[in-house]
């Protein structure tokens, strides 16, 4: 029987205990590259509304109306996406009401402002998994008083 020498069983043990961990080293790097291509199929969506009135009275209640439409062909599964009425405050977006509405579909809510004031709003769709973020182009602007 010939005798092997320690050195080439040595080299055969960490060779066979790199090829063990191979695997668990490559999970991360593969999960990574997965996510990144989630990210590239988001779609993109364009959020549009317009309010009944441009004045109202303290208290009033003003319709806002709008639509979401899907700016390309991301998956428009039967999907309920949110859309966020925002008012800026004191130079931040603020989120005052908020309500639900299909792709390529339309949304009514109906706002009241207790203070005498000119209210600047802005409609904007939070990310989701199929959908990148997008917000309204421009404010609309309410006169309370």
């Amino acid at each position: 029987m010939t005798r092997t020498p320690r050195k080439i069983l040595a080299a055969l043990a960490v060779a066979v205990a790199l090829a063990g961990l191979a695997p668990a080293l490559a999970g991360p790097a593969g999960a990574a590259s997965l996510s990144s291509v989630t990210e590239v199929g988001k779609g993109k969506v364009k959020v549009e509304g317009k309010l009944g009135k441009d004045h109202v009275k303290v208290n009033e209640k003003v319709d806002l109306k709008g639509t979401l439409q899907v700016l390309d062909a991301a998956r428009t599964d039967q999907t309920v996406e949110t859309v966020i009425v925002q008012q800026l405050q004191a130079g931040a977006w603020v989120n005052i009401a908020d309500t639900t509405c299909r792709p390529n579909g339309g949304f009514s809510l109906r706002l009241s402002f207790s203070v005498s004031a000119t209210v600047s709003l802005r409609l904007y769709h939070p990310e989701t998994t199929l959908y990148a973020a997008a917000y309204s182009t421009g404010s609309l602007t309410l006169r309370v008083g």
